[in-house]
């Protein structure tokens, strides 16, 4: 058993999304992360996102123009590479690899759009136990049955704001 005491920190939710939203709705998907961002972050959250261009650069700004702290996990290993709304950037060096730490350092993902990066990490996700909040994003389907982390589909950032900071404070399952 061990004397040392629990340690408190806030709920860490990551933000994912395309580095290079495009099409009709990529000002409203850009639109929605920065808002995303700020309402984590006036509700107290971490908010880590992949810290380049897009998604990432949308929540990293709403989150640190509310007063909150951001994290960067770069893909490269050149922590200069961070958009300028990262305050800690992490230097990884993993390429594409790196969104397996960007959804495990999170208690909770919420999906913003997004293309076939997001969806690695939506799957990187579920498989390390984090339940992902989908906003405009991949339709996918996970078996209830089997209990587990799932992807939970929503209309609103306000609505992925909300569940995401209740199931961070749930924490996150066991990996499967």
């Amino acid at each position: 058993m061990s004397d040392r005491p629990a340690v408190v920190r806030p709920p860490y939710v990551a933000v994912i999304g395309d580095s290079d939203p495009r099409g009709p709705d990529a000002q409203r998907i850009v639109e929605w992360a920065e808002e995303i961002g700020q309402q984590l972050a006036r509700a107290g959250a971490t908010v880590i996102t992949g810290g380049l261009g897009g998604v990432m650069r949308a929540a990293a700004r709403g989150a640190l123009g509310a007063g909150g702290e951001t994290i960067g996990i770069l893909p490269g290993s050149n922590a200069s590479d961070a958009n300028e709304y990262i305050r800690t950037p992490i230097a990884t060096g993993l390429g594409v690899a790196r969104n397996l730490v960007v959804v495990t350092s999170a208690d909770a993902v919420i999906a913003v759009g997004g293309r076939h990066g997001t969806l690695s990490e939506i799957a990187l996700a579920l498989r390390m136990g984090r339940h992902v909040v989908a906003l405009s994003s991949w339709r996918l389907e996970s078996d209830h049955r089997l209990g587990g982390p799932r992807v939970h589909r929503v209309r609103t950032p306000r609505e992925a704001v909300e569940l995401s900071l209740r199931l961070a404070r749930e924490g996150p399952l066991e990996p499967s």
